[in-house]
């Protein structure tokens, strides 16, 4: 389809294009003692797109992206996107069944990894594979990219076109494929330069996994808007500090748990470092406890905090901003840029301020959709383009939006999203169980918990210990429960419903 006048599409790869130009020498991304530019980003990104190529992939097609944060993260997305290709990121914590899931349900025709990760998709990895630090599956990333050409190949895309299928648990317990536009990510890039400070000469560290939504866009956005982002290989409170010392950080996205362990340290281990450069802080994922979000404004004073509501298919829906952060405490803050909100009651009809409703949103941030899931997108997207957000929320008189409860049943472990029928089929699949429920508790560290509740056929004998090495041959660190309670039956409605509600309120202590 030609461009109208002025139609110059939207992409992933123009922030590395312009600055690998306007800033060549400058340092985009940095990962220990290793450093790179804008001008070896820009160079190997495209490298990597003509490799890509002349593996016989076409536009369009998706690319599987098995890492941690590390340095190659930001150039091989945009060596993806170059290439005209889609990108799939895997994460490293998933199991192998989880993992083929995900490579057999996108289509991956590529894979990148790092070869430490290399039995995870074993015995499902695609005919092209390149791997870092090894060549358990494939050959080296680095010797390949370097026998192919530097010139940006420039594969046309348009700016809806994904960049991205991100993978996040659905209520079903089967991941859904979240498609995502460069036009999508591209705007979040540069509205949060705008709202957090990224941009030319700024810089950051990429804390967050960078194969989550959130830590990608946080992660990559530096590049994308000329700043420079440092990568934290795992979470380390006392690296991070360390870290922001040595890199003279600026900005730093994190989520709860991260400030949880950070507090747990003592003032002793901030007192150790200087942080002054930090001006700063925004968190998303779950909500800030108050007295956990009252912690973090006082240890790190003259810093601004800003709490961000968002979704991998929604984007950033709010953002309480520092100005607000004391006085407007457990809320969320009000709509972000470009964003319209609406609070309804079950039959779609707004609520006024002080009442429970759902959720929408509509932004140019939304997905496009779940890939090859018409029936679930059409489920969750309203007639006029609102996008649910599953939550219940209040909206008060000035418009600052509070999240009372999740419509549904999802639980959030540490800022990872946790589907409760995922677990629960494991469990049932365990030789005398007869039914399970799964639903997430709250825990000061890392938000929620999952916890189990068990019904054993009559006459069955079920050890703890046996069902827990059964679940942790298929679910991934997040997803185990960490709470198993054997019951008698489970609380049902007159209509035969599961009532969680029940089961969280009545909780007795841990068997």
């Amino acid at each position: 389809m030609p461009l109208l006048p002025g139609g110059a599409p939207l992409s992933i790869a123009g922030g590395v294009r312009e600055f690998g130009g306007a800033t060549p020498g400058a340092i985009a991304v940095s990962d220990g003692d290793r450093r790179l530019s804008y001008r070896g980003l820009h160079d190997h990104s495209s490298r990597l797109a003509n490799l890509l190529l002349r593996e016989g992939l076409r536009p369009g097609e998706r690319v599987a992206v098995l890492l941690g944060n590390r340095m190659e993260y930001p150039e091989i997305a945009c060596g993806i996107a170059k290439a005209g290709l889609v990108m799939v990121p895997i994460a490293p914590r998933l199991t192998p069944a989880e993992a083929a899931y995900i490579m057999g349900h996108s289509g991956s025709r590529a894979l990148i990894l790092d070869n430490a990760l290399s039995s995870i998709v074993e015995d499902c990895a695609p005919p092209t594979v390149l791997s870092i630090g090894g060549t358990g599956l494939g050959p080296s990333y680095d010797a390949m990219i370097s026998m192919a050409p530097a010139t940006d190949p420039r594969i046309a895309v348009d700016e809806r076109d994904p960049f991205c299928v991100a993978y996040t648990s659905g209520t079903t317990g089967r991941p859904k494929g979240v498609v995502i536009s460069h036009r999508s990510r591209s705007l979040t890039f540069y509205a949060a330069a705008l709202e957090w400070g990224l941009g030319l000469g700024r810089r950051t560290i990429a804390v967050a996994p960078m194969y989550h939504g959130a830590g990608f866009a946080f992660g990559y956005a530096p590049v994308f808007t000329g700043g420079s982002v440092a990568m934290l290989r795992s979470w380390d409170p006392e690296r991070l500090l360390a870290m922001i010392e040595r890199e003279r950080a600026q900005s730093v996205f994190l989520v709860p748990t991260h400030a949880h362990t950070i507090r747990a340290l003592g003032e002793a281990a901030l007192r150790k470092h200087d942080l002054s450069s930090l001006d700063t802080l925004y968190f998303n994922a779950a909500a800030l406890p108050g007295p956990l979000k009252e912690w973090v404004m006082d240890a790190f004073p003259g810093v601004g905090v800003h709490e961000l509501y968002g979704s991998t298919e929604a984007g950033i829906v709010t953002n309480c901003r520092p100005a607000d952060a004391r006085r407007k405490i457990g809320s969320v803050g009000q709509p972000w840029f470009m964003t319209d909100v609406r609070v309804v009651d079950d039959e779609g009809n707004p609520v006024g301020p002080g009442e429970r409703g759902e959720l929408f949103s509509r932004s140019p941030y939304l997905m496009n959709g779940y890939l090859d899931d018409p029936e679930a997108t059409a489920a969750c997207v309203t007639d006029d383009g609102y996008l649910t957000s599953g939550d219940i929320v209040v909206r008060d008189e000035e418009g600052y939006i509070s999240i009372v409860d999740r419509k549904k049943d999802m639980i959030i472990s540490g800022g990872v999203n946790i589907a409760p029928r995922e677990v629960e089929d494991v469990i049932a699949a365990f030789p005398g169980v007869a039914e399970a429920a799964v639903v997430g508790l709250p825990d000061d560290r890392w938000g929620e918990v999952v916890a189990a509740f068990v019904v054993t056929l009559p006459g069955a004998s079920v050890a703890s210990e046996a069902l827990d090495t059964h679940c942790r041959a298929s679910l991934s660190g997040p997803k185990l429960p960490r709470r198993v309670e054997f019951v008698t039956a489970l609380p049902r409605n007159a209509a035969g419903k599961i009532l969680k509600r029940t089961l969280k309120e009545s909780y007795a202590p841990p068997r």
